[in-house]
């Protein structure tokens, strides 16, 4: 018999279990760095009933008692309604989970925390990153590990301090299931926080993490002062790859040209907050990558993600020298001044050769 879901009915014999409540009111947030504590505002600011779990007790703690994420936010205040927690039987109550943790950690965190999560609750995940060994998106290492529950990506141009601050942001929220990302928008939207509906998950994915190894390559360019015409047409060429890599996984390309792809692109090549911007300089200026790394605060995704990529890409035949380049730097020991050289001694091509913007054959 069919289950009442959002606009629909979930029919459980025939496999499906996108079975989840139409109120969203009680929103755990799962990970309490300086994105998780940026949602856990903003959705409070929507009207949510929120929870702020933390895996670190002392962190919680410090939180509760200071009404700041001093750790991660400073300075920020943090409304004494967001009740911060390292109880993991405190996400029980959730009628929806917002997972904010780095991506290479999803994985063994769902691992932890999966009995206590609500059955039904649907999982929404803040992760920007390709994990390593399987060469998954944060979205595909979740459905392995939660077969039937509900999935959402939420990603797009937001720094945390901003959406912290309640700065005007917008936010593509993705779901295969369109009722879901719709109660999703309504739940997170507020005057501050705009969030768009999608039914593209994979390029809501893959906008989130390419962004971060192309970012990594403006910031060389910037700390090599090779000037603003070279990093503008990186910025294009690396859009290429981004579109490239998310056609052949079956993305819509209106969701790589829009806030979780050429959105999220253009602000994290061209601001200094962002850290994966911030590595690239430092590289670019001379330092090691243990020198640069060091310097940073949080976790810096694109170093993580662009051995991932460039493996995927491969998988996927796609062409992605500016990723190739970056992951040869990062994590191969290549000279900086060299690898440019090899990138602008390429052939000449034609500006649109590879980048069609109808999916390759055999791709929905």
């Amino acid at each position: 018999m069919g289950r009442k879901r959002g606009a629909g009915t979930c029919d459980a014999a025939a496999g499906c279990c996108l079975c989840y409540t139409s109120g969203m009111n009680r929103i755990a947030v799962i990970g309490a760095g300086a994105w998780g504590t940026a949602l856990a505002l903003a959705a409070r600011r929507a009207g949510r009933d929120v929870l702020l779990w933390a895996r670190d007790p002392a962190l919680a703690e410090a939180i509760g008692r200071s009404g700041q994420n001093r750790a991660y936010l400073p300075g920020i205040a943090i409304d004494p309604a967001i009740r911060a927690t390292a109880d993991a039987a405190a996400l029980g109550a959730a009628e929806a989970l917002l997972l904010a943790v780095p991506a290479q950690h999803v994985r063994a965190l769902l691992a932890l925390l999966g009995g206590h999560l609500p059955p039904g609750a649907p999982l929404v995940l803040c992760a920007k990153g390709i994990e390593r060994d399987s060469l998954m998106l944060p979205a595909e290492v979740a459905a392995g590990l939660e077969p039937g529950r509900p999935l959402a990506v939420l990603s797009g141009p937001s720094f945390a301090a901003e959406v912290a601050a309640g700065l005007p942001t917008a936010v593509t929220v993705a779901a295969v299931d369109p009722a879901l990302a719709q109660l999703l928008v309504t739940a997170l939207g507020s005057a501050e926080l705009r969030p768009y509906a999608s039914g593209d998950p994979v390029g809501v994915g893959i906008g989130g993490a390419l962004k971060n190894v192309l970012a990594i390559a403006c910031g060389i360019v910037i700390g090599r002062g090779l000037g603003d015409n070279a990093r503008a047409a990186l910025i294009a060429r690396g859009l290429a790859e981004l579109v490239r890599l998310g056609l052949a996984k079956g993305a819509k390309p209106a969701t790589l040209m829009g806030l979780a792809g050429l959105g999220d692109l253009a602000l994290t090549c061209t601001s200094r907050q962002s850290r994966n911007l911030g590595l690239g300089i430092a590289l670019g200026e001379g330092r090691s990558l243990a020198e640069a790394l060091a310097g940073q605060r949080g976790v810096v995704e694109g170093a993580f993600s662009a051995a991932a990529a460039v493996a995927l890409a491969r998988r996927h035949g796609v062409a992605m020298p500016i990723s190739e380049a970056v992951d040869a730097i990062l994590n191969r020991g290549a000279s900086i001044g060299t690898t440019i050289a090899r990138l602008l001694a390429r052939p000449l091509r034609p500006e649109d050769e590879g980048w069609a913007m109808e999916p390759p054959a055999g791709i929905g």
